[in-house]
C-alpha cells in the first residue's frame, strides 16, 4: 500500500493567504511581550544524536525522513523547518507513530525497529515522504497550546496544499486534542506533547500517529 502523491498544490510557505486560511476558525495567537526566538524545529529534531533505539516516545524516524528528503532534494519546501525566521506550527509524529504506520500499511502483527520503519518509510520514495512531511506543517502560525485548546472545528491549511481539522474533546478540567486528517478508516492523531521549542517562531506539537493525506483501506 502506498500513499499517492500531492502534485503540485503545496501552498507557498509564509503567504498572507496561507496564514488567513491556516486561522480561518483559529483564535489569533498570544506571543506575549517579547519577540519570538528563531530557533528552528530541525535544530530541535537533529539535538538527539543517539539515532534509531528503543524510546518509542521520541523523534528519531521523523528526523532521518527530514532529513532524507532535504539530502535528495535540497529546494524541497520541507526545508522550512530549518529556517527559524519562519513561523510555523509542526505536528510531529513520535517513532510508535511511524512504527503502527508500518504496521499498518504493511499488514503485519509485530511493530517493526525504528530503523526497519524508516527503511520502510523511505522505500516510499522520497516524493511521498515529502508530501507526507508536509501535511504536518502549518506554515505562517504559532499554534501554541492554549490557542490550540481554543481552536475545535479548526480547519489548518498545510504546506501539502490539503487541510486538517483540530477536535478538542473531553471535560472542561482535562481538554485533549485531536487531528483529523484525509483518512477516515483509522483512528485520528492526538496531540500527546504540547509546545515543543515554545517561545520561537516555530513550535511543534507530538502527536501518536502519522496524520493521512489520503484514505487508506
Amino acid at each position: 500500500m502506498r500513499f499517492t502523491r500531492l502534485g503540485k498544490q503545496a501552498a507557498a510557505v509564509a503567504t498572507a493567504a496561507i496564514v488567513a486560511a491556516a486561522l480561518s476558525a483559529a483564535p489569533a495567537q498570544a506571543t506575549g511581550k517579547k519577540p519570538l526566538k528563531t530557533k528552528s524545529l530541525a535544530a530541535v529534531l537533529t539535538a538527539d544524536k543517539s539515532g534509531f533505539d528503543h524510546n518509542g516516545h521520541d523523534y528519531d524516524i521523523l528526523a532521518a525522513a527530514v532529513t532524507a528528503v532535504l539530502k535528495a532534494k535540497p529546494g524541497s519546501k520541507v526545508g522550512v523547518l530549518a529556517d527559524g525566521k519562519v513561523k510555523l506550527t509542526a505536528f510531529l509524529p513520535n517513532d510508535r507513530a511511524f512504527q503502527l504506520l508500518v504496521k499498518d500499511i504493511t499488514k503485519t502483527k509485530r511493530l517493526p525497529g525504528e530503523k526497519k520503519a524508516f527503511t520502510a518509510v523511505a522505500g516510499l520514495g522520497i516524493d511521498t515522504v515529502e508530501s507526507v512531511l508536509l501535511y504536518h506543517v502549518v506554515p505562517g502560525a504559532t499554534i501554541t497550546k492554549k490557542a490550540a485548546l481554543k481552536s475545535d472545528n479548526a480547519k489548518l491549511a498545510t504546506a501539502a496544499g490539503s487541510k486538517i481539522k483540530v477536535d478538542v474533546y473531553g471535560p472542561r478540567w482535562h481538554k485533549r486534542i485531536a487531528l483529523i486528517d484525509a483518512d477516515r478508516s483509522d483512528r485520528n492523531p492526538r496531540i500527546n506533547r504540547f509546545d515543543i521549542n515554545k517561545g520561537n517562531r516555530q513550535i511543534g506539537h507530538g502527536i501518536d500517529r502519522v496524520l493521512r493525506p489520503i484514505n487508506l483501506p
